[in-house]
C-alpha cells in the first residue's frame, strides 16, 4: 500500500482541493503557463469593471468561452478516482478552483466550485458596481449565450430585465459568490484529511482553505508535479499527476 493509500485507509472524511492540474491532464489549457490562455489574451481587459464597461470586452470574452470549451474535454482518471472515493463513502465532496465542470461529469455529487462555471451565464445587472453583481437571477447553459452570438448579437442581454449577461465565473476583481464561500468553508471544516490536487496553493482567498482544514484538526496531503508553499505543513508530500496517483491510491480503499 502507497503512503497515500495508507493515509486515505486512516481517513473517513477525505474532502479534496482541486487545482488546474488536474485539468490541464484532460487537456484543458491552463491560464498561465506558456501557451496558456493570457498568451492570447490579455489579462487586464478581464476585470469584471472592465467588462461591465466595454461590449469589445465582452464580445471578446464570449470568444474565451467558447474555445475554452471547443474540444469536449472528458474527466480523467483523476477526475474519476476522486468521484469513486465518494462513491465509496470516504469522502463529503470536492471543493474545486476550477470551471470546467468535469468534477461533476466524472460522477462526483458534492462539488462547491469557488470561482464558478464557465457551463453557465448569469444576468449581473445593468451597471453593477464594486465587482459585485446585481442581477435580476436569470441563469442558462452557456449555450443560451454562443447561440446568440452565432446569430449575430455579440453582446446578448439578459431576456428578464435587459442587464449585461456574464459567464458565472469569477473574473479578476470580482467579489467570490457569498454562498460558496460558506459552503467550501463548511466543507473544509469537515474534512479529516485535506487532499489538495493539481493547485499551486497560490491563489487566495481558495489557498486559505487547506489552513482551514488544518485548523480544524484535519491532515493535510499534497498531490502536485511542483512545489508549494504549504509543502512544510503537509502530513504527506507526493509529486506526480493525479490521474497517476490517485487511481491506485483509491483503489486500494475502495
Amino acid at each position: 500500500m502507497t503512503p497515500l493509500a495508507a493515509l486515505l485507509a486512516d481517513s473517513s472524511s477525505v474532502v479534496a482541493f482541486t487545482g488546474a492540474g488536474i485539468s490541464t491532464e484532460s487537456g484543458i489549457p491552463d491560464f498561465r503557463s506558456p501557451g496558456g490562455i493570457w498568451t492570447r489574451y490579455d489579462p487586464a481587459d478581464f476585470t469584471f469593471g472592465r467588462y461591465v464597461e466595454s461590449a469589445r470586452v465582452r464580445e471578446l470574452s464570449w470568444q474565451m468561452r467558447r474555445e475554452l470549451l471547443a474540444e469536449g474535454y472528458a474527466p480523467n482518471p483523476g477526475h474519476l478516482a476522486l468521484a469513486r472515493l465518494e462513491q465509496a463513502g470516504r469522502s463529503p465532496g470536492v471543493i474545486t478552483q476550477n470551471i470546467d465542470g468535469l468534477h461533476q461529469e466524472a460522477g462526483s455529487r458534492t462539488v462547491v466550485e469557488v470561482h464558478g462555471t464557465a457551463r453557465e451565464v448569469m444576468c449581473i445587472g445593468h451597471a453593477p458596481r464594486h465587482g459585485q453583481p446585481e442581477g435580476c437571477g436569470f441563469t442558462a447553459p452557456l449555450a443560451w449565450a454562443l447561440e446568440r452570438v452565432d446569430a449575430g448579437d455579440p453582446d446578448p442581454l439578459c431576456p428578464l430585465c435587459g442587464g449585461l449577461v456574464k459567464s458565472s465565473t469569477v473574473s479578476f476583481e470580482q467579489v467570490l459568490f457569498p454562498h460558496v464561500v460558506s459552503d467550501a468553508l463548511a466543507l473544509a471544516a469537515r474534512a479529516d484529511l485535506l487532499l489538495t490536487v493539481g493547485s499551486s496553493l497560490a491563489v487566495y482567498p481558495a489557498a486559505d482553505l487547506p489552513l482551514v482544514a488544518v485548523r480544524n484538526g484535519a491532515r493535510l496531503a499534497i498531490v502536485n508535479d511542483e512545489p508549494t508553499p504549504y509543502d512544510g505543513l503537509a502530513d504527506l508530500v507526493v509529486r506526480g499527476r493525479a490521474g497517476e496517483v490517485l487511481p491506485e491510491a483509491v483503489d486500494a480503499v475502495s
